[in-house]
Protein backbone atom coordinates (compact mmCIF):
# COMPACT_ATOMS: atom_id res chain seq x y z
CA UNK A 1 0.00 0.00 0.00
CA UNK A 2 2.91 2.48 0.86
CA UNK A 3 4.33 1.58 -2.37
CA UNK A 4 1.27 2.57 -4.09
CA UNK A 5 0.90 5.88 -2.05
CA UNK A 6 4.37 6.83 -2.87
CA UNK A 7 3.95 5.67 -6.47
CA UNK A 8 0.92 8.45 -6.97
CA UNK A 9 2.49 11.46 -4.53
CA UNK A 10 2.45 14.39 -6.51
CA UNK A 11 4.28 17.03 -4.41
CA UNK A 12 4.21 19.73 -7.51
CA UNK A 13 0.21 18.94 -7.68
CA UNK A 14 0.19 19.10 -4.02
CA UNK A 15 1.98 22.59 -4.29
CA UNK A 16 -0.45 23.74 -7.56
CA UNK A 17 -3.76 22.68 -5.27
CA UNK A 18 -2.63 24.58 -2.16
CA UNK A 19 -1.37 27.44 -4.32
CA UNK A 20 -4.77 27.72 -6.79
CA UNK A 21 -7.36 27.05 -4.47
CA UNK A 22 -9.80 27.06 -7.41
CA UNK A 23 -8.30 24.46 -8.88
CA UNK A 24 -9.93 21.71 -6.47
CA UNK A 25 -13.36 22.67 -6.96
CA UNK A 26 -12.87 22.62 -10.45
CA UNK A 27 -11.91 18.91 -10.00
CA UNK A 28 -14.75 18.56 -8.90
CA UNK A 29 -17.35 20.16 -11.25
CA UNK A 30 -14.94 17.92 -13.96
CA UNK A 31 -15.50 14.90 -11.61
CA UNK A 32 -19.49 15.74 -11.31
CA UNK A 33 -19.70 15.78 -14.98
CA UNK A 34 -18.08 12.62 -15.65
CA UNK A 35 -20.47 11.06 -12.73
CA UNK A 36 -22.96 12.43 -15.12
CA UNK A 37 -21.87 11.15 -18.49
CA UNK A 38 -20.70 7.73 -16.49
CA UNK A 39 -24.25 6.69 -15.10
CA UNK A 40 -26.48 8.62 -17.66
CA UNK A 41 -24.93 6.51 -20.16
CA UNK A 42 -24.03 2.80 -18.29
CA UNK A 43 -27.15 3.71 -15.91
CA UNK A 44 -29.76 4.45 -18.66
CA UNK A 45 -28.52 0.51 -20.78
CA UNK A 46 -28.59 -1.13 -17.80
CA UNK A 47 -31.92 0.22 -17.13
CA UNK A 48 -33.61 -0.74 -20.28
CA UNK A 49 -31.07 -4.21 -20.37
CA UNK A 50 -33.40 -4.66 -17.06
CA UNK A 51 -37.06 -4.41 -19.04
CA UNK A 52 -37.67 -0.37 -18.50
CA UNK A 53 -38.55 1.25 -21.61
CA UNK A 54 -39.16 -1.81 -24.28
CA UNK A 55 -40.20 1.04 -26.38
CA UNK A 56 -36.15 1.75 -27.17
CA UNK A 57 -34.35 -0.81 -28.86
CA UNK A 58 -31.14 -1.25 -27.58
CA UNK A 59 -28.57 -1.55 -30.73
CA UNK A 60 -29.00 2.27 -31.07
CA UNK A 61 -27.64 3.06 -27.57
CA UNK A 62 -24.76 1.50 -27.61
CA UNK A 63 -22.52 4.70 -29.03
CA UNK A 64 -23.77 6.13 -26.16
CA UNK A 65 -21.57 4.10 -24.15
CA UNK A 66 -18.63 6.16 -25.75
CA UNK A 67 -19.58 9.12 -23.93
CA UNK A 68 -19.95 6.60 -20.36
CA UNK A 69 -16.13 5.92 -21.23
CA UNK A 70 -15.39 10.18 -21.38
CA UNK A 71 -17.23 9.99 -18.06
CA UNK A 72 -15.34 7.07 -16.56
CA UNK A 73 -12.32 8.89 -18.06
CA UNK A 74 -12.62 12.14 -16.17
CA UNK A 75 -13.50 10.37 -12.94
CA UNK A 76 -10.18 8.30 -12.94
CA UNK A 77 -8.04 11.80 -13.83
CA UNK A 78 -9.81 13.82 -11.14
CA UNK A 79 -9.97 11.03 -8.87
CA UNK A 80 -5.78 10.81 -8.98
CA UNK A 81 -5.93 14.28 -7.87
CA UNK A 82 -7.90 13.88 -5.18
CA UNK A 83 -6.08 10.84 -3.95
CA UNK A 84 -2.68 12.26 -5.03
CA UNK A 85 -3.03 16.00 -4.92
CA UNK A 86 -4.76 16.60 -1.63
CA UNK A 87 -2.39 19.39 -0.06
CA UNK A 88 -3.77 18.32 3.54
CA UNK A 89 -3.73 14.47 3.41
CA UNK A 90 -0.59 12.04 2.14
CA UNK A 91 -2.07 9.82 -0.28
CA UNK A 92 -1.53 6.59 2.41
CA UNK A 93 -4.21 8.14 4.16
CA UNK A 94 -6.67 7.94 1.47
CA UNK A 95 -5.53 4.32 0.49
CA UNK A 96 -5.83 3.01 3.65
CA UNK A 97 -9.63 4.35 4.46
CA UNK A 98 -11.56 1.30 4.23
CA UNK A 99 -14.39 3.19 2.69
CA UNK A 100 -11.94 4.25 -0.53
CA UNK A 101 -10.94 0.91 -0.43
CA UNK A 102 -14.62 -0.63 -1.08
CA UNK A 103 -15.32 2.26 -3.32
CA UNK A 104 -12.32 0.94 -5.61
CA UNK A 105 -13.16 -2.69 -5.22
CA UNK A 106 -16.68 -1.91 -6.64
CA UNK A 107 -15.06 0.22 -9.65
CA UNK A 108 -12.85 -3.01 -10.21
CA UNK A 109 -16.31 -5.27 -10.23
CA UNK A 110 -17.83 -2.64 -11.97
CA UNK A 111 -14.98 -2.70 -14.67
CA UNK A 112 -14.26 -6.85 -14.93
CA UNK A 113 -19.40 -6.85 -15.27
CA UNK A 114 -18.44 -4.13 -18.33
CA UNK A 115 -15.89 -6.47 -19.70
CA UNK A 116 -18.38 -9.55 -19.74
CA UNK A 117 -20.48 -7.00 -21.76
CA UNK A 118 -18.36 -7.16 -24.35
CA UNK A 119 -17.79 -10.32 -24.84
CA UNK A 120 -18.74 -11.38 -28.36
CA UNK A 121 -21.33 -13.62 -27.21
CA UNK A 122 -23.23 -11.26 -25.02
CA UNK A 123 -22.50 -8.02 -27.05
CA UNK A 124 -23.91 -9.77 -30.17
CA UNK A 125 -27.02 -10.92 -28.27
CA UNK A 126 -27.38 -7.22 -26.33
CA UNK A 127 -27.27 -5.85 -29.48
CA UNK A 128 -29.88 -7.66 -31.15
CA UNK A 129 -32.99 -6.73 -28.35
CA UNK A 130 -34.99 -4.57 -30.12
CA UNK A 131 -38.13 -2.92 -29.56
CA UNK A 132 -40.85 -4.55 -26.90
CA UNK A 133 -37.85 -7.43 -26.59
CA UNK A 134 -36.85 -8.90 -23.18
CA UNK A 135 -33.05 -9.52 -22.30
CA UNK A 136 -32.32 -12.78 -21.59
CA UNK A 137 -32.01 -13.16 -17.40
CA UNK A 138 -27.95 -13.69 -17.47
CA UNK A 139 -28.13 -9.80 -18.99
CA UNK A 140 -30.88 -8.53 -16.87
CA UNK A 141 -28.93 -9.87 -14.02
CA UNK A 142 -25.47 -8.43 -15.19
CA UNK A 143 -27.40 -4.48 -16.10
CA UNK A 144 -28.63 -5.03 -12.67
CA UNK A 145 -25.25 -5.44 -11.11
CA UNK A 146 -23.63 -3.09 -12.81
CA UNK A 147 -26.63 -0.46 -12.26
CA UNK A 148 -25.81 -1.54 -8.39
CA UNK A 149 -22.19 -1.12 -8.24
CA UNK A 150 -22.52 2.20 -10.07
CA UNK A 151 -24.55 3.66 -7.41
CA UNK A 152 -22.26 2.12 -4.84
CA UNK A 153 -19.30 3.68 -5.97
CA UNK A 154 -21.36 7.14 -5.82
CA UNK A 155 -22.56 6.58 -2.58
CA UNK A 156 -19.10 5.12 -1.31
CA UNK A 157 -17.39 8.38 -2.98
CA UNK A 158 -20.15 10.52 -0.97
CA UNK A 159 -19.10 8.38 1.97
CA UNK A 160 -15.10 9.25 1.66
CA UNK A 161 -14.84 12.60 4.00
CA UNK A 162 -16.47 10.43 6.80
CA UNK A 163 -15.10 7.19 6.66
CA UNK A 164 -17.17 6.32 10.25
CA UNK A 165 -20.54 7.15 8.01
CA UNK A 166 -19.77 4.10 5.60
CA UNK A 167 -21.23 1.90 8.85
CA UNK A 168 -24.54 4.14 9.42
CA UNK A 169 -26.51 1.88 8.24
CA UNK A 170 -25.70 -0.97 10.85
CA UNK A 171 -26.92 1.75 13.39
CA UNK A 172 -30.44 1.19 11.82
Amino acid sequence: METIAHWITFESLQAFTLSFSAFWVICEIVHFIGLALLIGTVGLLDLRLMGVAKSLPVGPMMPLIRWGIVGFTLCLLTGIVFVGGDPFKEPIVHLQNPVFLVKMTFVLLAGINLMAFRRPAVSQVVENIGVGDDAPSNVKYMAAASLVLWIGVIYLGRMLPWKDAFYFVFYW
